[in-house]
């Protein structure tokens, strides 16, 4: 229960935290709960407005009636392209309607230049822009668009980093689309605490999600990460939006990866693969050519495979080296599952007889792409036995299947999309998993359908 004298305090200060133990309240803030005594769980909040009118919990739409789920109408979104293929492929389109946008990755890996770049993009295709700063002054973007070859662009730009005034902005002008950089800079009025705390970052994100649906206008915010590489913030905050990208890639490389974590108005895992030039991030219209070797001739421990990001497929080359180590011998993987790096080599010793227990292995996916699916397994172990026997694998091979702990081959899922992504870039030598060997013989490709990890040793064995 909560006394009279802090109901009062509360409606004075407009100020609240609470228990996220026990959802007690306090006027103030505490080490310690009152109520249940745990230590450092109040959070900052804004106390409810005892007046019924002024509601800042209003519903993001008006309450409707109920209706079967059979009887309302499904129309599908309609999606307005930026004018960068890469990014329409990760957003599932083009932005949307009431779409809210999250986007973050590390400092200076192109955030805002991407941004700035679309937001042009959209301005010359007679959609209404709106670019607001948190971060830099008016000066500094309109210096970064001349950088960037912007000029005579018509994006409105407004430095500001108080909530209140950003949303009568919004409401004023009435954008497509709006880019707040960042969400960690913005504060309202409502708070006592310092922009970027968490109360300060999920109410100014909700406010803007609210303005979002209710009027139309799709809202990109852009988010800092921490050094774990993880969104800075509350985790409510992707929950939130309706989409969540990341930046990847190495600040020291010229490409750069924007994945789709959550999507609901697209495909997620979805990746689009850009070139950072003296103009800004361009498009790569053929990422694979980024994580393929380039040998003149096949040298040992290299294996192509190909994944699937989302619903590209992506030829990937995976290089292991295999050295003689000490009494504990290492296990390093970049861009792999270290675990599962370890399992495999177990699998390969049990089952194909390659020992590597007093060798240090070494993984790599080259183009410091990040490959998740099992369906690596297979070329991983091919590239750690070329490795260790000093034998190359045939130009033009590839390989793809996950591999079990009693050694057999799994299918991967959609594998004739694979095979048919491979031949077309002039592949020609294959081992697959028997449940993905097309019935239909794919023209200037020789397939090889294995069924257990020895049987895909012994090919590539008789192909060396």
């Amino acid at each position: 229960m909560t006394c009279g004298r802090y109901i009062q305090c509360m409606a004075k200060d407009k100020t609240i935290y609470t228990c996220s133990e026990c959802g007690g309240t306090s006027p103030k803030w505490l080490g310690k709960c009152p109520h249940c005594n745990a230590w450092n769980t109040l959070i900052e909040g804004v106390a409810e407005s005892a007046s019924p009118v002024k509601n800042r919990f209003a519903s993001l739409a008006k309450a409707s009636e109920l209706t079967a789920l059979a009887d309302i109408e499904a129309t599908d979104m309609a999606y307005t392209p930026t004018g960068h293929d890469e990014l329409d492929r990760v957003l599932g389109g083009g932005i949307v309607e009431g779409g809210v946008v999250l986007i973050g990755g590390d400092p200076g890996i192109g955030k805002s230049t991407l941004l700035l770049q679309a937001l042009d993009s959209l301005q010359r295709a007679g959609q209404k822009t709106l670019y607001v700063t948190g971060e830099e002054s008016g000066a500094q973007v309109a210096l970064r668009a001349r950088r960037l070859g912007l000029d005579g662009s018509q994006v409105q730009v407004l430095a500001e980093i108080q909530l209140e005034k950003i949303l009568a902005t919004l409401h004023a002008h009435a954008p497509t689309i709006a880019v707040i950089d960042s969400i960690q800079t913005v504060y309202s009025d409502q708070l006592t605490s310092a922009p970027g705390s968490v109360a300060q970052v999920r109410e100014c994100a909700a406010h803007l999600t609210r303005a979002a649906k209710a009027s139309g206008v799709c809202i990109v915010l852009v988010g800092h990460v921490t050094k774990e590489g993880a969104l800075a913030g509350p985790r409510v905050l992707e929950h939130m939006v309706d989409t969540v990208l990341y930046f990847e890639g190495d600040t020291h490389s010229s490409f750069r990866l924007v994945r789709a974590i959550k999507n609901r108005f697209g495909a997620v895992n979805e990746i689009g693969v850009f070139a950072m030039t003296e103009k800004g991030l361009k498009g790569v219209s053929n990422p694979s050519a980024i994580f393929l070797s380039q040998h003149s001739e096949p040298v040992p421990g290299s294996c192509v495979m190909v994944t699937l990001e989302g619903t590209r497929p992506l030829l990937v080359e995976i290089q292991a080296l295999v050295d003689s180590g000490g009494p504990s011998p290492r296990r390093l993987s970049v861009g792999l599952d270290r675990d599962r790096l370890a399992m495999l080599l177990a699998v390969l010793h049990r089952h194909a007889g390659v020992a590597c227990m007093d060798q240090d292995v070494f993984v790599n996916a080259v183009g410091g792409v990040r490959i998740s699916e099992p369906a690596a397994d297979l070329a991983v172990m091919l590239a750690i036995t070329s490795s260790l026997r000093g034998r190359p694998l045939p130009k033009g091979f590839f390989a793809f299947g996950e591999v079990g702990l009693a050694g057999e081959v799994r299918p991967a899922p959609r594998g004739q999309e694979r095979l048919k992504e491979a031949a077309k870039l002039g592949f020609s030598v294959a081992v697959v998993p028997k449940a993905n060997a097309p019935k239909k013989p794919i023209e200037g490709l020789t397939i090889h359908a294995v069924e257990r990890v020895e049987e895909a040793m012994e090919v590539v064995r008789s192909l060396a």
